[in-house]
């Protein structure tokens, strides 16, 4: 083969970007083929669309298989180029680049006369060209798995960048509701106000520092990732005799970078007891306000919220966003005034609890839009007990009472608040955005324990 074609060749099986022959090629849109994990780290720091390293064309698919033909050809341009290095040196059996073979029970590389020693006769062994590839493959699955970690933890640093500007948010709405809480006082109870919000504002501070280092662990967590990957991509591009060489503890080193992952941050912000609230509520208290009896109910929660409270699940099935489960409603109807009760919460992960218009409600069944109805619900994501309401939509940052909860209606200023009813703690505090013109009636909605 004369030395153009050598070199046109040698070109068709070299990598644009790291410039080295091919390791699980890929071909994309445009025609052009780049290693694997190339492509992905160049596409992981540019601006979307993707585009061709090499021609700037648009690239439609986000995921491509590997070119077999190709990557089999360029393993043996980089078999031949180490041949081709090593063919006019003496094949003595004292450096490893001379060596003929790799004796798989000691790592150790041989030449030819060694391998039947009495040292090593009893051990099998391998070609360098056959081991090489061996343990090429292996630390290319390594390096597959150490991508897609990476990309795992970009995905966690989205969800965790947006935790925080949730948690932002729900305190600006938490401070509102706390200051409400203790308008409702008289102003004798201003300094235990001011304490009760300077606490919550210490504890809302070392969540965000605790969000922010969690932030900080996984991004370094992601360098420790790629930095692994193009060590093992720099490893893959040495020559057979090297890579075998300098092999040492590197596929144990980036097992041990992915065993270090760090675990997501759950908010949570301490319920305090408001002064006063217990011996003002019971003013207002009413017993007896649910039934014994046990209907059907049916109800469509907010956007981006699912969950099953029983009932006929094949049903839920086929409505996505509705779930079917047993209730209890009020015996009794609110038209005006301010009313307490309180709750016994069944020992369940999933429940819903609130009031709604009394119009909705027949003899056997309760169908409830969460636009009609004031409610607080729990659902079970990812072993986490996550406290919701609506309207408006909110998550609740507070632990889930185990014991009593306490509901609050002040018909005439359209508000229904919710307490843990063991230490006098507010829950939430719901406004309505109009008043409240239609009857309400309360409701408890319930996963079978």
């Amino acid at each position: 083969m004369d030395s153009d074609t050598s070199s046109a060749l040698q070109n068709d099986l070299t990598c644009s970007v790291c410039m080295n022959y091919f390791l699980d090629p890929v071909t994309i849109d445009c025609g052009h083929s780049f290693c694997r994990l190339c492509l992905y780290l160049c596409w992981e720091e540019a601006q979307t669309p993707r585009r061709c390293p090499e021609c700037r064309g648009v690239s439609e698919k986000p995921d491509f298989k590997t070119n077999i033909a190709l990557r089999n050809l360029a393993s043996i341009a980089r078999e031949a180029r180490a041949h081709y290095i090593n063919r006019s040196e003496e094949q003595v059996c004292v450096a490893p680049k001379e060596a003929k073979g790799l004796c798989r029970d000691e790592k150790d590389m041989l030449s030819a006369l060694c391998s039947e020693s009495p040292e090593h006769a009893a051990h099998s062994h391998s070609p360098i060209q056959w081991s090489a590839e061996e343990y090429r493959g292996k630390l290319l699955k390594r390096m597959n798995s150490l991508w897609n970690m990476t990309q795992e933890m970009k995905n966690n640093l989205k969800q965790e960048a947006s935790k925080t500007q949730s948690l932002k948010d729900y305190m600006a709405i938490r401070r509102v509701m706390i200051k409400a809480e203790y308008q409702k006082m008289h102003l004798f109870l201003h300094e235990e106000e001011q304490l009760h919000l300077n606490i919550m504002e210490r504890e809302a501070k070392e969540m965000f520092q605790q969000l922010k280092e969690s932030e900080r662990r996984m991004t370094q967590q992601k360098e420790s990732l790629k930095g692994m990957l193009r060590e093992l991509t720099d490893m893959c591009h040495k020559p057979n005799v090297e890579l075998l060489q300098d092999l040492g503890n590197i596929l144990e080193r980036s097992e041990s970078v992915q065993m270090q992952k760090p675990q997501p941050v759950n908010p949570e912000v301490t319920s305090w007891r408001v002064t006063g609230i217990q011996d003002m509520l019971k003013n207002f208290r009413v017993d007896n306000v649910l039934s014994a009896e046990t209907i059907s109910l049916c109800i469509s929660l907010p956007n981006g919220v699912s969950a099953m409270f029983g009932g006929d699940r094949d049903s839920a099935s086929r409505e996505p966003q509705r779930v079917q489960s047993f209730a209890v409603w009020g015996t009794h109807t609110f038209i005006s005034g301010r009313h307490y009760w309180e709750v016994d919460m069944p020992n369940c992960s999933m429940w819903i609890l609130g009031v709604c218009k009394d119009s909705l409600m027949s003899d056997t069944h309760l169908i409830v839009d969460c636009e009609e109805a004031s409610l607080l619900y729990s659902l079970k994501v990812n072993d986490h007990y996550c406290l919701s309401t609506k309207c408006p939509s909110l998550i609740q940052y507070v632990k889930r009472p185990l014991g009593k909860i306490g509901v609050f209606l002040d018909y005439d200023n359209a508000t229904v608040s919710f307490y843990d009813a063991e230490n006098g703690s507010l829950i939430s505090s719901l406004v309505s955005s109009s008043p409240f013109s239609s009857p309400l009636k309360p409701f408890l909605g319930f996963d079978s324990p």
